[in-house]
Parts: structure tokens; sequence; C-alpha cells
């Protein structure tokens, strides 16, 4: 990125996004070989004219309309609302209609980082031991659990990279169903499935032992 002042988003569109605030008068690198001449300030963020267009043409970003010119729009010119009107539009809005692979980089082009593959395929960067609770009223349990462990695994277990209680207020007095409880589950869920969780261990009240089961 510190390379160019302007970052066109998609091969097809006729604008780009400021990297940085820049000033009229200013030469903007777009890419490592052009220059787009900037006829008035632009703060960083806000798009500019890479091509010129034509009154009524459509402005495009990631190859897609987010409206039109009403005057002719020269390149190096700022788009903003002053230049650009928006406008009811047929264009198809479905999802993932356009999605496709990325070309896989060779080995040795490859970026890699130090990470943990799961058995499941999935990656980690931390290697935690969870403690969840499934009501507030066991979050002193859990983090007495995690306090008993603070600095007492660099020799034992020298892989793990501590234990971590995850507490909440919420649970106790909580009807079995309903949209309060369906979001307890799926966020306690979710926090289980991490990839940086090793293993996780759940605390709750006996009582609870039904509804620990459905969390996961």
């Amino acid at each position: 990125m510190a390379e160019t002042d302007l970052l066109q988003l998609h091969e097809n569109d006729n604008l780009a996004v400021a990297l940085r605030d820049l000033a009229g008068g200013d030469r903007a690198k777009l890419g490592a070989d052009t220059t787009i001449a900037i006829d008035t300030d632009v703060p960083r963020g806000h798009k500019v004219a890479i091509q010129p267009i034509a009154s009524g043409a459509p402005a495009l970003k990631f190859d897609q309309v987010i409206g039109y010119a009403h005057a002719d729009i020269a390149p190096g010119a700022h788009l903003h609302t002053h230049n650009i009107d928006y406008r009811d539009s047929q264009v198809s809005r479905e999802i993932g209609t356009a999605l496709r692979n990325a070309p896989v980089l060779a080995p040795e082009q490859a970026a890699t980082f130090e990470g943990i593959v799961r058995a499941d395929g999935r990656v980690a960067t931390r290697n935690y031991i969870g403690v969840l609770t499934s009501v507030n009223c066991s979050a002193t349990v859990a983090r007495a659990i995690a306090r008993h462990f603070e600095g007492r695994l660099a020799n034992s277990h020298p892989n793990v990279d501590g234990v971590v209680a995850l507490a909440h207020g919420t649970g106790c007095g909580m009807g079995a169903e309903g949209r309060g409880m369906d979001m307890l589950r799926r966020t306690l869920a979710g926090y289980a499935r991490h990839p940086n969780f090793a293993g996780v261990i759940m605390v709750g009240l006996g009582c609870e032992a039904n509804q620990i089961d459905r969390l996961l």
C-alpha cells in the first residue's frame, strides 16, 4: 500500500479510493506506473475519478454501480454528492453469484505463520483451555479455576498458552426457550468451537445438566 496513493478495487472501476489525504495539484500514484493529477483536495478514504465519466454514466466501485455522474467528470476529480447522483437501479443484487476461487500461489510465494492445525483442519493462532459458564451463578467458580492455573503451566504444559474464563451475566431466571436463551446457547457454542481453544470446560449448577447438554 505504501507504493500507491490510490486503490482501484476492481479492474473495471472508473474510480479509486484515496489512501491518504490528497491536495489539489498532487500527482497521485495509481499502482507502480500510473499517476493521476488531482484537481482539488480529496480526504483519505474518498473516491477519485481515474477515467473520464460522461454525464449520466455510472460510477463503478467493486464493478458495481454506486451512482451516476450529473456532469462530465475528468480524471483526478473528487467524486462525492456534488457530482454523483443516486438513482433507482435495475441491476441484480443477488449475493454470491460471482464468487470464484482466487489463484493458488506456489508454496514458495505463499505467506505462512506459526499456527496450530486442529484435527478437523481448522487453524488456530493460540492454544488455550476455555472455562465457560452456563449461568452467571457459576462465574466466580470459573474465574477461580482460571486464576488457579496462572503461572503454573509454563513448565508442566509449555504448549498451553493459558486457561481463560469466559463468564457472562445471564442464564439464571431465564426461560428455557426463547430468544434470550437461543442467543446464549449460540454464543457459548461459538466460544466452545473456536479453534484457539484446545479444550473447554463448562461450569454450571447441578440443576442445569440437561441445559448444558443442549448448548453444544
